[in-house]
């Protein structure tokens, strides 16, 4: 996936409200951004960071301004922008980088299912086999590579975990697959520590046959794409 418009970098003053930055660019002048993230950005947000933005041309827009990338810890990049993680998945499985998916005849995207919900992507095997995978964006590294979800309580994420495991119920294959926006994330683990009941239900639904891939992101300010994948790691439960 290339960023339609060369990026803007600039340097990080706060986030706040969730969806608005404040972004000081090279020639001085403060801007405000657009943050499309709705989670804790937990740190993908540390003070004084490089930071690169697109801006959109139109005039309708309220804000310019979109913060698309973060130097972490100034070393690493991570995209902070939850929009793209579905692309860069189906991408991959239509190119046939996710060896575990390929195969399939027909990818669809946001197919309604379960009790209100939609999955990212619905693949269908030339026998009618389904395959529901459901994306989640992995940006939180703590420490020696290792990558965490989620980075705040996800009820939500609870709730589709056990969507999935339902999938299997049915006679389905239904697949968790994390994509790691984040370079210096090179295995990841449901955070425990951060929601234990999260944990609680992946060891679940993993034990009820629900399958769980993750593949890292290459980034740089021109394109990103995924490009290997990386081990997942069991959560360890202490009391």
């Amino acid at each position: 996936m290339k960023f339609s418009m060369p990026l803007i970098e600039g340097k990080l003053i706060k986030r706040y409200k969730r969806f608005l930055s404040d972004v000081e660019l090279p020639n001085g002048e403060v801007v405000v951004a657009h943050c499309p993230n709705t989670g804790s950005m937990k740190r993908c947000q540390q003070d004084d960071a490089r930071v690169w933005l697109s801006k959109s041309d139109n005039p309708k827009r309220k804000l310019a301004y979109t913060w698309e990338l973060v130097e972490v810890d100034e070393r690493y990049l991570a995209c902070i922008n939850t929009g793209y993680p579905n692309k860069l998945v189906g991408e991959a499985i239509a190119n046939g980088v996710v060896k575990e998916l390929s195969g399939y005849c027909e990818q669809k995207a946001e197919v309604k299912y379960g009790e209100k919900s939609r999955i990212d992507w619905l693949l269908t095997s030339s026998d009618g086999r389904k395959c529901y995978v459901e994306v989640k964006n992995v940006t939180l590294l703590e420490e020696d590579g290792l990558g965490y979800f989620p980075d705040a309580v996800t009820e939500r994420g609870r709730k589709h975990l056990y969507e999935l495991a339902n999938m299997v119920e049915e006679g389905h294959r239904a697949v968790m697959f994390f994509c790691v926006s984040h370079t210096g994330i090179d295995s990841v683990t449901p955070a425990a520590h951060i929601d234990k009941k999260y944990a609680q239900a992946f060891i679940e639904v993993v034990a009820k046959g629900v399958e769980v891939i993750a593949y890292q992101v290459a980034i740089d300010t021109q394109e990103m794409k995924v490009v290997r994948s990386v081990s997942v790691n069991m959560p360890e439960l202490t009391d």
